[in-house]
C-alpha cells in the first residue's frame, strides 16, 4: 500500500465526530477544574503582588487545552494541521515565580486528561495535587529568615554589631559586605529566636552604627 492509497481509504470518513453532550460536559468539567486550579493558586500565593489575570489565564488554559483535544481526537487531519499550528507559537512571557511553572502545566495537563475521557483521573488527580500544594506551599516555618540591613561606620563597629547579631539570634550569616571611605554596610541573614523585634533597637543604639534596617525575606534559601 502507498501513501497515496492510505489517503484514499475509508479511514478518515470513520472517525467519530464529537457529540454535544461530550462538548457540554467536557467544557464543564474543565471549568470545574480551572476554578479549583484557580482557587488553589489563590490560596498558595506567595509572592509580592498578586496577578488576579494569570488566574484567570488558568481557567482559560484548562477549557481552552480541553477544546483543542477534542479537536484533535475527532479528526486525524484537523490533529495534523494542529500540530503544525502549534509547533510555530512561541511564548515571551516571563515567569516570575517557579511554582507558576506547576500551576501551568497542571492545567494542561488536566484539560488533556479531561478531553481524552479519562474524567476519575482528571478530578481525583487535581483534587490530590490541589491538597498537596495547600499543605506545603502555606506550611509556615517558625523560624522565618530576616534580612538585617547594617550601616556602621568602622570595622570595629561591624564586630561589634555582628556579635551582638550572634548573641540575640539563633542564626546569623553574612550574605553581602560593601565598604567605603567611613561606611561598611553589611547585610545579614539571621533567624530570630522568638517574634520580639526591640534588639533592632538595641543594635541602631551600638556606638558606630549608623542604622539598623530589619526586613523580611520570602527568598529560596537553604536549610
Amino acid at each position: 500500500m502507498s501513501f497515496d492509497d492510505i489517503f484514499k481509504s475509508d479511514f478518515l470518513n470513520n472517525v467519530t465526530a464529537v457529540t454535544p453532550l461530550d462538548m457540554v460536559l467536557t467544557l464543564v468539567l474543565a471549568f470545574g477544574l480551572g476554578m479549583l486550579i484557580f482557587y488553589v493558586y489563590k490560596k498558595t500565593y506567595q509572592g509580592v503582588m498578586y496577578s488576579s489575570s494569570f488566574g484567570v489565564t488558568l481557567l482559560a488554559l484548562t477549557m481552552i487545552t480541553s477544546q483543542v483535544i477534542l479537536a484533535v481526537t475527532s479528526n486525524v487531519v484537523l490533529s495534523l494541521g494542529m500540530v503544525g499550528a502549534l509547533s510555530i507559537v512561541r511564548f515571551r512571557t516571563a515567569i516570575k515565580e517557579p511554582l507558576d511553572i506547576a500551576f501551568l502545566f497542571w492545567a494542561i495537563a488536566a484539560g488533556i486528561i479531561l478531553a481524552a475521557g479519562m474524567i476519575p483521573l482528571a478530578v481525583i488527580g487535581s483534587v490530590i495535587i490541589g491538597v498537596i500544594l495547600v499543605v506545603f506551599v502555606n506550611r509556615k516555618s517558625s523560624k522565618n529568615p530576616y534580612i538585617v540591613v547594617l550601616s556602621c561606620t568602622s570595622h570595629e563597629a561591624e564586630v561589634t554589631a555582628v556579635d551582638f547579631l550572634q548573641k540575640h539570634t539563633e542564626r546569623c550569616v553574612v550574605k553581602s559586605k560593601s565598604v567605603q571611605s567611613g561606611l561598611v554596610e553589611v547585610n545579614l541573614e539571621i533567624r530570630m529566636k522568638d517574634d520580639n523585634t526591640d534588639f533592632v533597637n538595641q543594635l541602631s543604639a551600638l556606638n558606630g552604627v549608623n542604622s539598623a534596617v530589619l526586613v523580611s525575606y520570602n527568598g529560596d534559601y537553604m536549610g
